[in-house]
């Protein structure tokens, strides 16, 4: 039963990532589902006397990324789907996770902030001599655009790559 939740979590955790990537949204149904599935895996396991330290961890989890939401640094998904990932992973493992998640996040974030920096100078290269862009052809000025990160796949990745970690160590 350990693995179907185990399988289940990291299908739901793809989907997340995908749709995050794609609309920089993140349901709260999913998040909602990967919370379930960590009290369904820590009451199946046994880990069942880890459920307080766990809640109590992905508690303190929530409140750090409901501050960076406040803020303007962390998207309100992004907040509900960590401290979901948090119960799913469990307090033993939180730090490696959230550094897991880190080292996901960053390489992510540089990609993203380097595309919403390069692109309009390599779209000025690849665009025909004499050939107007879009913004010019309509007349209209674009407002300069906030980059965002879809931080919901990181968070997504570090939890399937906790997961797989988790259940393919000896125990």
């Amino acid at each position: 039963m350990q693995s179907a939740v185990v399988i289940l979590a990291i299908g739901i955790l793809a989907i997340i990532a995908y749709g995050d990537l794609r609309r920089r949204r993140i349901p709260n149904e999913l998040s909602l589902a990967i919370a379930i599935l960590g009290l369904t895996r820590m009451l199946l396991g046994d880990d069942a006397v880890a459920a307080g330290p766990t809640l109590a961890a992905a508690a303190a989890v929530f409140v750090a990324a409901f501050l960076l939401f406040w803020r303007g640094i962390l998207g309100g998904g992004d907040a509900k789907l960590v401290a979901a990932t948090a119960i799913l992973i469990g307090y033993h493992d939180l730090f490696r996770f959230l550094f897991v998640m880190s080292l996901c996040g960053g390489p992510l974030a540089l990609a993203i902030l380097a595309r919403d920096k390069l692109g309009p100078w390599l779209e000025r290269l690849s665009r025909p001599a004499g050939m107007p862009s879009a913004m010019e052809a309509t007349g209209r000025i674009a407002a300069p655009m906030r980059s965002t990160v879809p931080y919901g796949a990181a968070i997504a990745a570090a939890g399937v790559i906790m997961l797989i970690l988790k259940n393919s160590l000896p125990r």
